[in-house]
This record gives structure tokens, C-alpha cells and sequence, in this order.
């Protein structure tokens, strides 16, 4: 078995890639990740799903292949340019909203149906508000973070709140985790009550 042999990339995933180089963004999601989101995402059928930091929507366009046609997705990022992009990708698809906020208000403020997989690619819903963002999960429901392997743009002490991240994590008795060294290095927890 080969994991570097990935057939299914979204069709426009290249497209995003290029956007990426060409504006200097530096901080993309990996292909790992991607088609371990749209793998998940399609075990979940008619899905609430959130994404905790759109970015230039690299791990959004396979969580999009991911989805059934019931299927509603919300994106959040606080960055305006990015979020054009994204919208200039994703915003025809009725499926999916992509907001440009602050996740720690938006994480605090939500108040509809809980998700069924919450990807926190960001701050807030990661190292910050974890606890209000793991309440928005639902009985079964999926959270999945990346990048808990060292990388070499981490600024100095980061390592630290990576630790007490997965400390944390371990430490709930509400989810089920595993850790995986893979890609750059994921957490998978499953809500259990």
C-alpha cells in the first residue's frame, strides 16, 4: 500500500493550491487530512458539519466531496481575504455557509444543531474555547484536529500548548481518542455522551 498514491483530490483542489502559492499563503491543510475528512464526512449522511479556520479552503474542498446532498457544512474564518477566496470557490454551493468572524465570539454565540464533525484547524475550537466547541459535537459526533506533530513554522512554545492540548483531550471521559502519527500528526475523538 501506497498512502502518497491519492487518485480522488477534489477537481479543484489544484486550482486552490495555486491561489496558495501565488498569495503567499503558508499554512495549508495537507492531502493526508483531506481525504481523511472526506472519508469521515461520508460516514455521517445527512450531516451538521463544522470547519474551525476555512484558511484558502484546501481541507473545505474535500470535506465538500465528503458530503451527501442533505449534508450543511459551516466554515469559519476570520481572515476577509481568505474568506473571498473561499466564497469565490464554495459560496454557489447551497450545502455549505462561510462566515468571516471571530471564531471565539461565533464558537460562544451558536446556538443551533449540534455537529456531527467539527474539524478545528485554528485557535479557537483548538487551544482555545475547546470546551464550548466540544459541547457542539453531538452524541457520536466526530472532532478532528491536525498538525499535533511538530512543524517546523510553530513560533517558540508552542510545543507546550500542543501538550496540554492532548493532555486534555486524554483526560475527558466524554470521547473516545485516538492519536495518530500520520500526515502531521491528528487526534480523532468520538463523542460518547
Amino acid at each position: 500500500m501506497n498512502d502518497l498514491d491519492i487518485r480522488d483530490k477534489p477537481k479543484i483542489h489544484s486550482i486552490i493550491e495555486s491561489k496558495s502559492k501565488e498569495i503567499g499563503f503558508t499554512m495549508p491543510s495537507d492531502l493526508y487530512i483531506g481525504t481523511l475528512l472526506k472519508t469521515l464526512i461520508t460516514s455521517k449522511p445527512k450531516s451538521n458539519l463544522l470547519e474551525l479556520g476555512t484558511g484558502i479552503g484546501l481541507s473545505l474542498s474535500w470535506m465538500i466531496e465528503g458530503m451527501d446532498a442533505e449534508s450543511k457544512l459551516i466554515s469559519i474564518d476570520n481572515d476577509p481575504e481568505l474568506v473571498k477566496i473561499a466564497n469565490n470557490n464554495f459560496g454557489k454551493d447551497k450545502r455549505v455557509e462561510i462566515i468571516c468572524t471571530d471564531g471565539v465570539e461565533w464558537i460562544k454565540k451558536y446556538k443551533g444543531r449540534k455537529f456531527d464533525l467539527v474539524f478545528a484547524d485554528a485557535w479557537p475550537g483548538k487551544y482555545s474555547e475547546i470546551e464550548e466547541a466540544l459541547e457542539l459535537i453531538s452524541i457520536g459526533g466526530i472532532y478532528i484536529i491536525d498538525d499535533m506533530i511538530y512543524q517546523p513554522n510553530w513560533p517558540n512554545g508552542h510545543q507546550e500548548n500542543v501538550e496540554k492540548l492532548i493532555e486534555y483531550l486524554e483526560e475527558r471521559e466524554d470521547f473516545n481518542l485516538t492519536k495518530m502519527n500520520w500526515s502531521t500528526g491528528i487526534i480523532i475523538a468520538v463523542k460518547k455522551y
